[in-house]
């Protein structure tokens, strides 16, 4: 099921087009590639309690408003952000570091049944490609390109996420980071990267006024909605 999707085709994401090392080709799987504004929410596989819920209350946020949420389906954060965007019935992204037909991680079939239903599978490598460890780095700038904003919730000084973060700066978008707590690693890079000038976000609202006059003319929810600044209870 899966299709090739060349640069010059119309469904190809404008944004990833833009940025500066584009795919020639993607390879998808599920549903056309929608055209509306695109936010990416990144973070820790080992994220906390905390983490988690963030992660599902910016990205529920971000669906209910008609921002499609990219992540890159990994543990964690990611496949909170992608289930939190489904369960609005929003569109979410995910980009693979293997082929689209590969069942990894394979603790996801269930939300890769639930993307495929709902959203799309995306990757530069093609079908069959089995997943190796420099594929994960590589593939982060093609979360960066698709996106307006990169939101970082929860990264250790080395993760994954601040590649990603890199990806977005070098490509003129914008980086937003969740503040954590000061003691231990688990958001010493998201308090980096509030340290270096990031847009500090506590829900949704707070990206989506980052958003330009041409993405919030597209939006379902108004930036300061109550759906969109939706945060969790505190305990």
């Amino acid at each position: 099921g899966a299709r090739v999707v060349a640069i010059c085709d119309a469904e190809y994401p404008v944004l990833l087009r833009e940025s500066p090392e584009p795919p020639p080709v993607l390879f998808a799987r599920g549903r056309p590639l929608g055209d509306g504004p695109v936010v990416a929410v990144v973070g820790s596989r080992r994220a906390s309690r905390a983490g988690l819920e963030t992660a599902r209350v910016v990205a529920a946020g971000l669906a209910r408003a008609g921002v499609v949420v990219v992540s890159g389906f990994a543990h964690g954060v990611d496949a909170a952000a992608h289930a939190a965007a489904l369960d609005e019935r929003g569109e979410t992204w995910g980009v693979l570091g293997c082929g689209v037909d590969v069942p990894y991680p394979a603790a996801h079939d269930r939300l890769r049944a639930r993307i495929l239903a709902g959203g799309a599978l995306l990757s530069e490598l093609p079908p069959g490609t089995q997943p190796e460890a420099w594929h994960f780095p590589v593939r982060n700038r093609i979360i960066a390109g698709c996106a307006r904003v990169v939101v970082v919730v929860e990264a250790a000084p080395r993760s994954g996420s601040l590649i990603t973060a890199r990806c977005a700066a070098e490509a003129g978008r914008d980086v937003a980071a969740v503040p954590g707590p000061v003691l231990g690693d688990l958001c010493a890079g998201t308090n980096a990267l509030l340290k270096d000038g990031a847009i500090l976000v506590r829900d949704a609202a707070d990206v989506l006024r980052e958003l330009p006059d041409e993405d919030l003319r597209r939006l379902r929810v108004a930036p300061d909605s109550p759906g969109a600044a939706a945060r969790p209870p505190d305990d």
